[in-house]
Parts: structure tokens; sequence; C-alpha cells
């Protein structure tokens, strides 16, 4: 439970409860990121404290794994906002970012489990053991214990996945940000003339229109990767693995004829691939673990 807890806490507070602005300028609301992190985490080792020790001990069970938590923390943010600030531009940036991404969260994670060793009892062997216990069903969750890890596997599947598929995919080039074709019946006889004539050339031609981005649309790509992750977590661990296909079909049909483009291909099917395998391998550790 320890290190459920502190994981769904640290998740919330670093993607349930961050902003869009405050992702983009992490220095100017770092007080409020951190703020966020203090209620969590606090939230969490109270919880932990009571159950586990009877609210006895604060200094030992409470402040000094509360501090430590938090000052790592705060260290790695900083760490990683300079380091950030530092990439060149350059056609690599992205995946810069994302290497600088998935460290600070494995940083973070192994904060968490340092201070469960130091602080709560726990060792290394032990933790490896209940893992390798979990993975090949050898053991179980508690209830409480399941709905806490299905409420991690939702936000990895939703916020954590949707960071790690924008920085796969870059964004989106304004000249075909969301093409939408268009097939449209144009007259091809010269401007100017009112009267179509005998013998005018009326060939109809396909043209193709581009707009650029707006929220809305933003937020309907970002809800339809959400549930196509969670779909597909769920379809892979009850093991229906060619219902799979159905989904990677359907996306396809709705963009058929933005397929055409080149361009939006490489990019539709690098986020499409990219979210599917994030939502296979979300779906197998369920299968492993609750299945």
């Amino acid at each position: 439970m320890t290190i459920l807890l502190l994981l769904l806490a640290h998740l919330i507070a670093d993607f349930w409860l961050q902003t869009d602005q405050m992702v983009q300028n992490k220095i100017k609301h770092l007080k409020k990121h951190l703020l966020h992190h203090l209620v969590t985490t606090g939230i969490a080792l109270v919880i932990i404290w009571g159950y586990q020790y009877e609210f006895q001990h604060i200094i030992y069970y409470f402040i000094l794994p509360f501090a430590f938590i938090i000052l790592t923390h705060l260290v790695i943010d900083l760490l990683k906002i300079k380091l950030v600030d530092s990439i060149p531009k350059s056609p690599t940036d992205n995946i810069k970012r994302l290497g600088y991404f998935l460290s600070d969260q494995v940083l973070h994670i192994i904060m968490i489990l340092i201070a469960c060793i130091l602080f709560f009892h726990m060792t290394a062997v032990e933790m490896t053991a209940e893992l390798f216990d979990l993975l090949h069903g050898t053991s179980s969750l508690n209830p409480f214990h399941t709905v806490l890890f299905m409420i991690i596997i939702y936000i990895l599947a939703t916020s954590v996945s949707g960071h790690i598929v924008k920085f796969i995919i870059g964004s989106l080039p304004s000249e075909f940000a969301n093409f939408e074709g268009e097939l449209t019946l144009k007259n091809q006889i010269a401007a100017g003339k009112e009267k179509i004539h005998a013998g005018a050339d009326n060939r109809f031609t396909e043209e193709y229109h581009y707009f650029t981005y707006s929220t809305p649309l933003r937020s309907h790509g970002k809800l339809i990767g959400y549930l196509e992750r969670l779909l597909v977590i769920i379809l892979t661990a009850v093991g229906a693995y060619p219902s799979i296909a159905f989904i990677i079909a359907a996306k396809s049909i709705a963009r058929f004829k933005q397929l055409d483009d080149r361009n939006w291909a490489e990019y539709f099917l690098l986020g499409t691939l990219s979210s599917i395998f994030l939502g296979l391998v979300l779906g197998l550790v369920v299968q492993r673990v609750l299945m």
C-alpha cells in the first residue's frame, strides 16, 4: 500500500493537478507545483502513518519521509528545467525532451522507493520479490490495493501516455495542421464567363483545404487517444487481441481521405502506433497482475 499510495500521490500532482500553463513555464509556477505535491504527498503519508503506525513516531514516519520526498522532487525538477532549457532547437528536440521527461519520472519513482526503504522498513529484496510474485500470478492484490493500482494504470494510460505520444510525434506543422481533404466540384471554365458555352471543359478536380487546429479539435484528439489506449488495455487484459485491429481500422476510416497526404499519413501512423504500443504494454501489466 505504501508504494502504491506514494506513487499515486506523485502522479496526481504531476499530471492531474498540473495545467498546460504550468508545464510551459514551470519556473513561474514552481511554487504552485510544489504546493500540489505538498498536499498529495502529505495526504498519502497521513494515511500510511495512521493505518500502519497508528499515528505514532510522527518524526520518523511522517516528517522525515515528507521532507525527503519533497526536497528530492524539487532538486530533480530544477535539474530537469535547467537541462530542458539548454536544449538547442533541432529536429531531434522532441526526442531529447522525451528522454528528459522519462528520466525525470524514473528518478522520482526511485526516490519514492528509497523513501520506503529508509523510513518504512522495506528492503529492495522484498519489493523485488513482491513485484515478481505479482507479475507471475503467485500473489494477488486485495480490493483496496486493486483500486489504487487501477487508478495508477488509468493515469498512465491517459495523461502520462498522452505526454509520451506528444513528445514522439512532435508538433504538427501548421501548413497541414488539421488537414481536411474535401472533394469539391470546381468548374474549370475560365473566370468571368457567366454562361457555360458548348464545348467548354467541364471537368471536375479534387481540392484539398488546410486549416489550423482549433482548441476543441485538439481536445477531441486528446480524448480519442485516451479512449483508444483504455480500450486497448481492456482488450489486451482479456486476451481479445484481434479486436485491437478494429480500433486501428476505425481511426483509419475516419481519416481515410487525409491519408492521401504523405506527411499527414506518417504523422497519423506514428501517433497511432505509439498510442497502441503504450496501451498494449499497460494491458499486459494489468493482465499479469489482475487476471
